[in-house]
């Protein structure tokens, strides 16, 4: 059983869409859950432990719904290119390495190590197609206390040599010794995520048995969805017989309903996709630093939150430059108004309160009831040191916030993940 505890000082959360809710007092963590918000603490908790935060931001852990781990070793390099060759020249190359299980687990801890640094408690997370690769990450992932969905990549077509699974029977083979694999491993916080990268790599017959597979074993799924307009016309051209590129996951089972999922970009998606994104409750996965560099556009991300579909945000790392959310949070908020201005005018442009939901509520959902302060989530809070950012003006709270967002300097002092410190 967890340790009841309390964290004293200034407590900021966001109950609502664009809402900030900044509260002094304690927070109560019973059981791993939240407890309360307190102004001061009820005679029933005397004498529990007390952190005292001080001057320091106490938020909700941030969840990062889109990242590539094995790609972190080249984040911040070949951003000029476009997507299909920065997947030739860099992504498929790198990520054919993690056959070697020493480089994987040499790799992996210094990914792990990283994130566990940031604001980040939870993420979705994209692998190799090398299964003991992918439990390596999961097992360390694991021990380092973090939450994650971990998913082995499924790759059959329209890939190197060195680096497919080569047939549908194959890869149904392999993903299956995978997930029997996740389940002997009895992993705490870190859980199978089925992965086809996109449609133009996985043959029809091959997701049609990832449906199969996630029908067997209950997990969900995460993929790509309408980055480009020359992907969707190479997704045409593989599938002619598909209704939309969504359909092309849809009529395998695998587009949200029973089958949670998260969906990247999601940024040239027809009016059909949306409507089946609503219904299924699909997760649509705001990747703002990657639009600025390898993706051809920009996601209408204010017209989804605003019009209630499931929407938070990804580093998409490395086709975005960082693993930082106060970083994506300040993106999001750029690229949003480029869009406002260029795009379409009448969508206006995303604030920072907003940026924040996404970051925290909005992806949060996907993992359950985290992201918010409130009695029966999830404990994941970060104690944020922001005083490098300080001066001699007063800074509202959502100021310091925005200011960690476009400045940097948001030093991680303490991090809990289902009220256990990881940090």
């Amino acid at each position: 059983m967890n340790e009841t505890f309390a964290l004293r000082g200034l407590i900021i959360d966001t109950p609502d869409i664009g809402a900030v809710r900044a509260r002094q007092g304690f927070l109560v963590c019973e059981d791993g859950k939240v407890a309360g918000f307190f102004g001061a603490l009820p005679g029933r908790y005397a004498g529990i432990p007390v952190a005292d935060c001080g001057e320091h931001l106490i938020l909700p852990g941030m969840s990062d719904l889109h990242l590539h781990a094995p790609q972190y070793s080249y984040c911040g390099t070949a951003m000029d290119l476009q997507l299909i060759d920065w997947l030739e020249r860099y992504t498929y190359p790198e990520e054919a390495r993690f056959a070697d299980p020493e480089h994987a687990r040499a790799y992996y801890a210094v990914f792990t190590r990283d994130l566990l640094h940031t604001a980040t408690t939870r993420a979705a997370i994209f692998a190799t197609l090398h299964t003991d690769a992918t439990l390596e990450l999961m097992r360390q992932l694991d021990q380092s206390g973090l939450g994650a969905f971990v998913g082995k990549l499924s790759m059959d077509r329209n890939c190197p040599k060195d680096y497919s699974e080569h047939t549908p029977e194959n890869g149904e083979a392999e993903t299956r010794r995978w997930l029997e694999a996740c389940r002997e491993a009895g992993f705490a916080r870190v859980h199978p995520i089925l992965t086809p990268r996109f449609t133009p790599s996985v043959s029809d017959a091959y997701m049609e048995k990832l449906g199969q597979l996630a029908r067997e074993y209950g997990v969900p799924m995460q993929s790509h969805l309408s980055e480009s307009l020359s992907e969707i016309e190479w997704v045409k051209s593989l599938c002619p017989d598909a209704k939309t590129y969504a359909d092309t996951y849809a009529r395998c089972g695998l587009f949200g309903g029973d089958c949670p999922t998260i969906m990247a970009h999601c940024i040239y998606c027809p009016e059909e996709e949306n409507r089946m994104m609503k219904d299924g409750h699909v997760f649509i996965a705001h990747c703002p630093t990657s639009n600025e560099n390898v993706i051809a556009g920009i996601a209408p991300a204010a017209r989804y939150l605003r019009q209630g579909y499931e929407i938070g945000l990804g580093s998409d790392v490395a086709g975005g430059h960082t693993l930082d959310l106060f970083a994506v949070m300040a993106a999001a908020v750029q690229v949003s108004k480029l869009r406002w201005c260029c795009v379409d005018p009448g969508e206006k442009p995303l604030t920072l309160p907003e940026a924040l939901y996404m970051a925290t509520a909005g992806g949060g959902r996907f993992f359950g009831k985290v992201g918010l302060f409130e009695p029966g989530y999830a404990f994941d809070a970060v104690v944020i040191d922001d005083s490098a950012n300080r001066n001699l003006r007063v800074f509202s709270p959502m100021e310091r916030i925005e200011r960690c967002a476009y400045l940097g300097g948001a030093k991680v002092a303490a991090k809990f993940v289902d009220g256990r410190k990881v940090l």
